[in-house]
């Protein structure tokens, strides 16, 4: 017999002991589901992280208090804290900073915030952020409609916003021009709008879309309870020259904070390809405890195939013994019992490719991600459901190889 008669007979096989055949390929379903589900989620997220980092732009670096940033420490997290940058260390850091760079002043002042138009609100979960007029250009923002903040509004703080797409669809049904120099109201304080951001997407918990900026001493006026600390953001024309850039951040901050000669810095200095490398080293981690979630899953599966096809033999010892009398081999009877191994795991691997491809997007749509087919790990599932059907159905295929056909026609 060729392999297509095989299959054709592995399916009648299947169907004729329906349930128990589905029971076992929900378990081998149940383990490419989480298999592959894990890994899709983490490849969504992964790829999230990455776009919002790499919207930066890979020649920007940020110059951080120590201990607030992802990298260092055990599971990402520093347990020292530096001293907070303050509002006077960051401007004269701006002001000092002699390498040929954008230089940018920003603090967050509240992600709990709502915006109010004419008795129109938004949910109380809108980002709060004070900028300077190199903010947008730093941090990869563009304007949609309207304009940007000037130096001059940064330093006098004006009672200006720009918003993010979010807010424009909440509060002006998504519409430009309603929405520029309309006042909205945040906390009690008037704004007057006077730009749109484009639509920048959500990335894990933060979205840009969400967002308001308003210059950097309104922020420190209305808000100035609420910032621990300024961020500092630099961009360069070219990112070959992030390390001689990074150097001079470095000791111009380090004269700005009065650090000693031979003393660690207290501050931390962060590229955003660095981050995305961080990113990278964490989902690693995350994939091989995928992949052993799914292993242990698909031995459990494995140990039950075996029993069903041992089962399966003892049920057709005389069906055996009348293909040997009619001129079966060992090698037919062997490929015939493999093959079906074979093909309830393929069954139960596709069931399972498809509700982990569904369940690894569902992550993705809560984080705002997009819609991903991760190939690999498709082929990485139905691999192992091979290899499963192989190993699981090769002792009793070879135990049904072996029957000798006049005891087998005796079996009742």
């Amino acid at each position: 017999m060729n392999l297509f008669e095989n299959i054709k007979l592995a399916l009648a096989s299947i169907y004729a002991n329906l349930l128990r055949a589905m029971l076992t390929c929900s378990i081998i379903a149940i383990g490419i589901m989480a298999l592959v589900g894990i890994l899709t989620a983490i490849d969504t997220i992964k790829a999230s992280l990455s776009d919002n980092f790499a919207s930066m732009g890979s020649n920007t670096f940020n110059v951080i208090r120590k201990g607030s940033g992802l990298s260092g420490g055990q599971r990402g997290r520093r347990r020292v804290i530096g001293s907070p940058i303050s509002y006077l260390q960051a401007s004269d850091f701006k002001e000092k900073y002699a390498y040929p760079a954008s230089v940018s002043i920003s603090a967050l002042g509240s992600t709990a915030a709502s915006i109010r138009y004419e008795g129109i609100e938004t949910n109380p979960n809108m980002t709060i952020y004070g900028a300077d007029e190199n903010y947008l250009k730093v941090a990869g923002y563009d304007i949609a409609a309207g304009r940007n903040i000037t130096a001059e509004e940064a330093t006098q703080g004006r009672n200006i916003a720009i918003i993010g797409t979010a807010i424009l669809k909440k509060l002006f049904d998504g519409q430009e021009s309603k929405a520029l120099n309309k006042i909205v109201n945040i906390r009690g304080i008037n704004y007057t709008v006077i730009g749109v951001l484009k639509e920048k997407g959500a990335s894990m918990t933060f979205s840009g879309d969400k967002m308001a900026i308003i210059p950097l001493m309104s922020l420190r006026q209305y808000f100035g309870s609420q910032t621990n600390s300024y961020n500092i953001s630099v961009a360069v024309a070219q990112s070959v020259e992030l390390p001689n850039a990074m150097a001079a951040a470095e000791g111009t901050l380090r004269r700005v904070r009065g650090v000693q000669l031979g003393q660690p810095s207290d501050f931390e200095l962060e590229k955003s390809d660095g981050l995305i490398s961080l990113v990278l080293d964490n989902t690693n981690t995350l994939r091989l405890a995928a992949i052993f979630i799914g292993l242990v899953t698909l031995f459990g599966a494995a140990i039950g195939l075996m029993n069903i096809m041992l089962v399966s033999v003892t049920e057709r010892t005389r069906e055996i013994g009348i293909c040997k009398s009619l001129g079966a081999t060992r090698g037919n009877i062997l490929i015939q019992f493999l093959v079906e191994a074979i093909v309830i795991c393929q069954i139960g691997g596709l069931l399972g490719v498809i509700f982990g491809i569904l369940a690894g997007n569902s992550v993705s749509a809560l984080v705002g991600g997009a819609f991903i087919i991760p190939w690999n790990w498709i082929a990485l599932g139905l691999a192992l459901c091979f290899i499963v059907g192989l190993i699981s159905g090769l002792y009793p295929a070879m135990k049904a190889a072996r029957l000798d056909p006049i005891e087998a026609l005796r079996h009742e």
